[in-house]
């Protein structure tokens, strides 16, 4: 966002939380640029690849096994992933987190089950090629990450700044596809009043893509929002106390607006 004239910049990047931006990029960008080092010369590849994420926040990817890289990941897994937030006026103005990780297909029936629900749930079209046999899911292991926000705000985090603890989260994490099904059947007016008073999203028909104890995410045709959680949330009893707060705050902010 441009600043105004009496806007004082030194007092907007003081106050700017870059921790808490990365986080929301993390879990709000749909598509990225993938960097992968070619093996014949080293020199390094980019390629454009859908993203989702563990609940721990742990990128994911969908990549086919004729794609140039993913044969460079299995034969050197370090790999640089840039998302980028779009919008109006100079690109660089607007903020873009580059996450770097070494890259992991994964193997294992049981996990790839939980990773393919939530990327489809970010990824919905995917479901056309997913369970094709040379497509596999790959985790992206970060070790650190760089934040660009813009004019003079940036940050530099280890791996453990911008994930989600997911300690004693079992019993969300599990109950996750079943608390979604319910939010998106039954809470639809809620889902919008969040996005729009908590995320400053347009109206629309906004759903529930994924639940961590960190937040929600929504999604509505091509948008994306995140709903950060005040305090972490590990339990599906929690959550639901948590998100009637939610709600009743969101209400709140908007008859505010209402009556300015």
């Amino acid at each position: 966002m441009p600043f105004k004239e009496s806007e004082d910049k030194s007092e907007i990047i003081r106050s700017y939380d870059a921790a808490s931006e990365a986080k929301r990029l993390l879990r709000t960008i749909r598509a990225g640029s993938l960097a992968t080092i070619t093996p014949e010369d080293g020199f390094p590849f980019t390629s454009l690849v859908n993203v989702a994420t563990e609940p721990d926040g742990t990128p994911l990817l969908l990549v086919s096994g004729l794609a140039t890289h993913t044969k460079h990941i299995l034969a050197d897994d370090r790999v640089s992933l840039l998302l980028a937030q779009g919008g109006a006026g100079d690109p660089l103005a607007h903020p873009r987190l580059t996450l770097i990780g070494r890259a992991e297909l994964v193997k294992d029936a049981q996990i790839r089950e939980s990773v393919k629900k939530r990327f489809l749930n970010r990824h919905p079209k995917s479901a056309l090629y997913a369970d094709f046999p040379d497509f596999s899911f790959c985790r992206i292991r970060l070790l650190h990450a760089h934040l660009n926000g813009g004019f003079g705000k940036a940050g530099q985090f280890p791996a453990a700044a911008i994930m989600t603890s997911i300690e004693n989260a079992a019993d969300l994490i599990a109950s996750e596809s079943r608390a979604l099904t319910h939010l998106n059947a039954d809470h639809t007016v809620a889902l919008a009043l969040l996005a729009k008073a908590l995320a400053d999203a347009p109206d629309g028909d906004w759903r529930a893509t994924g639940i961590d104890p960190d937040g929600l995410d929504l999604a509505c045709g091509d948008r994306t929002a995140r709903i950060a959680f005040p305090e972490p949330v590990r339990d599906p009893e929690t959550l639901r106390k948590m998100l009637e707060k939610l709600v009743g705050c969101a209400r709140d902010a908007l008859s505010r607006l209402q009556h300015a």
